[in-house]
């Protein structure tokens, strides 16, 4: 178990909310109090799930260069309407390029990956099975207003948590079922019927 800098004390990692089938075909990587917004990254995160390693990294290259966007689905509130985002049919082509979340997961990516190769998997084939995004504790900084108030000017920083896992690839079929030909139930009664004919002539 590692530990952690954690505002002058040191604190215990806690464990990743879920574990891999199989651990010896996966790779993990995590980041903590990162300050990056939640929101944008939890909507970037979910971006990419699911997704092939390689096409992860394509795909926030992208959005760092405005070439792809990331839709707003459920963090949604006042996010502008983007003609590139009705390419991922998202509710009301919400979306956005958050640059920084992108930056932030490609680095943790990169970790992942380089985690992998000392564990000896195929890195062509890795799939990112988990993506968490949980959020940090809010850091307090102040804005000052008219008529000499002080009101609180807040980040919002998270938690990063992914899994990588290696894909196993498809097993073909042999070469004996596919080119097997099926025969039809009418062709096989027409064969019953002339084997019972031919039989009662004799």
């Amino acid at each position: 178990i590692g530990t952690r800098p954690c505002g002058g004390r040191e604190e215990t990692m806690g464990r990743y909310s879920t574990e891999p089938e199989n651990a010896a075909k996966s790779c993990k990587a995590r980041g903590f109090d990162l300050r990056v917004h939640f929101k944008n990254t939890h909507e970037t995160a979910h971006a990419i799930k699911n997704m092939h390693l390689r096409k992860a990294i394509r795909y926030l290259k992208d959005v760092i260069l405005k070439k792809q966007i990331v839709p707003f689905r459920r963090f949604n509130g006042g996010i502008g309407r983007k003609a590139q985002a009705k390419n991922h049919k998202a509710p009301g082509s919400q979306g956005r390029w958050p640059h920084k979340s992108a930056q932030v997961l490609l680095e943790l990516l990169k970790n992942a990956e380089s985690n992998a190769e000392v564990k000896m998997l195929n890195t062509d084939a890795l799939v990112i099975e988990h993506i968490q995004i949980n959020r940090a504790s809010k850091m307090r900084r102040r804005t000052y207003r008219a008529h000499g108030r002080i009101n609180p000017y807040m980040t919002s920083p998270c938690h990063i948590e992914l899994i990588l896992t290696e894909k196993e690839e498809a097993v073909p079929k042999p070469e004996e079922e596919t080119t097997k030909k099926k025969v039809s139930q009418k062709k096989l009664k027409r064969q019953k019927l002339k084997a019972a004919l031919t039989g009662g002539v004799d």
